[in-house]
């Protein structure tokens, strides 16, 4: 006897855009590829279980003011303070992912905030460990020539994959997120 399945089809608009990349770009993403870029978890978890631990590397981290660009981001008037964190996820030195976060620091909660001022933890493991009910939301997935700092810290000129998303508490954008890898990373040939 066969079973019928009948339902509500869910449109899933982030493998709608990993085909779009794909046929514009000539390229086909592995499995590993398709998983990092779509995932609303962290990131970090997942590599660990690929691939064994892996760990942060902070690049820069700082207060700054809000410009127009980065308010508009996150969601706050212009001027208001933002948490800068630029790091490098990385297993025994070989850089895998760079991730760049603005982070609101007056929306997010009080026990939070000096993980998260630290740097050294993922911003994934300080939401979970400090219990803070949020959820991700993918905003784009594209590729883009690596500037001079991807150059640098990928010692590579080939493209990268990035997506960026923002993380939400109480309706409310706490954290932006931009991640990015090179194209050949997390590859079947990897």
């Amino acid at each position: 006897m066969q079973m019928k399945f009948e339902g509500k089809i869910v449109k899933n608009e982030l493998s709608r855009r990993l085909k779009e990349i794909e046929k514009e770009k000539g390229i086909k993403f592995s499995n590993t590829q398709k998983v990092l870029l779509t995932v609303e978890g962290s990131i970090t978890a997942i590599l660990d279980v690929l691939y064994g631990k892996v760990s942060i590397f902070t690049i820069s981290r700082h207060l700054e003011k809000a410009d127009k660009e980065k308010a508009q981001l996150v969601n706050i008037p212009e001027g208001d303070e933002l948490n800068y964190r630029e790091v490098i996820i990385h297993r025994r030195g070989q850089p895998l992912i760079y991730a760049l976060s603005l982070i609101v620091l007056d929306k997010c909660k009080e026990e939070a905030r000096k993980d998260i001022l630290d740097g050294e933890i993922p911003l994934g493991k300080i939401l979970k460990i400090h219990q803070v009910e949020s959820r991700r939301e993918i905003q784009h997935i594209y590729i883009e020539k690596p500037d001079a700092t991807l150059r640098e810290l990928f010692n590579m000129n080939e493209d990268f994959v990035t997506r960026n998303y923002i993380v939400i508490e109480n309706d409310e954008i706490i954290i932006w997120t931009k991640e990015s890898f090179p194209i050949s990373y997390f590859s079947d040939n990897m």
